[in-house]
Order: C-alpha cells, then structure tokens, then sequence
C-alpha cells in the first residue's frame, strides 16, 4: 500500500507509524526518516526556508520513486508526506516509512527513497537567512553519488 501526500501542513509522526503498523501484521519490521530544517547550511545561519513544487509532477515523480522501492523489496506498506511551504527551524519537511517482512528491506528502501526524492522530486527549497537574505539551495555532489549507488536493478 502506498501513501503520499505534499501539503503545507505538518504531519504527526506517531499516527503516521500506527497506520505503517497496522497495515499489514506480518511486517516484521518498520523504518521511518523525518527531514527537519536545520538553522545552518552552505549559505550561513538559516532563520527557515519556503518550499516550492510543481503540483501534479511532484506526485507524480514521488509515486514512482514509491511504487519502484515497493517493487525492489517487497514492502508491505511505504508512505512519504512532503511538506511545501515556508517552514522555521526545527519544522519537519519530510516523512518515509515502509514497514516490510524483513529489516534489511525495510532500511534499504528508506534510503532508497530518500535518495532519489532529494534528487528527483520537484521541489525547490528557499533559504531564508538570518540576514534576511534569500537564496535558493543547492545541491551537492554526495546527494548525486547517493542516487548512483542505486542504479544497478539488484538488491545491495
């Protein structure tokens, strides 16, 4: 089963893993990533930051990230919820869960997912300073190369 959704508001993370949980009981284990925004970054001292998408592409790009990492490991349930938005520090911006038979499953998928949602989901991230400056974020070269490790259509 499959769950994702992008919106503006925040998610609560306990009701989150209850719906992971009781999907399915014969998933043995359950893994879950929050995102939150950090008060530093490439451009300085982070005051929040306004997260920009494109409505229908998004999902789109993120189903199939889901379905693909539903497919390799055979998970019971995945959800992603993605905040847009402007977000202060310590909001939460993202949410992955799968729960799946097996552990090793279950946290490989996670990554999975994380991985190519960094790198291919459009969702463009603004940094609001503490200057008050805005700058819009880059993404490096490790996010790139954490992508590429997954390319080979075989289980690591």
């Amino acid at each position: 089963m499959i769950t994702l959704h992008i919106s503006e508001q925040d998610f609560d993370v306990n009701e989150l893993y209850q719906k992971l949980v009781n999907t399915n009981s014969t998933a043995g284990a359950v893994v879950m990533f929050v995102g939150k925004v950090r008060d530093f970054s490439q451009n300085g001292g982070i005051a929040g930051m306004s997260l920009e998408h494109y409505p229908g592409m998004t999902e789109n790009a993120l189903g199939n990230i889901l379905r693909e990492a539903e497919s390799r490991w055979g998970l019971d349930a995945v959800t992603a919820i993605h905040r847009v938005g402007r977000l202060k520090v310590d909001d939460q911006i993202v949410f992955v869960g799968v729960s799946s038979h097996h552990r090793e499953d279950a946290f490989l998928a996670a990554q999975f997912i994380m991985d190519y949602l960094k790198n291919d989901v459009p969702i463009w991230k603004k940094e609001l300073t503490q200057s008050g400056e805005q700058k819009w974020a880059t993404y490096n070269q490790k996010e790139q190369h954490a992508k590429a490790r997954w390319r080979e259509n075989v289980k690591v």
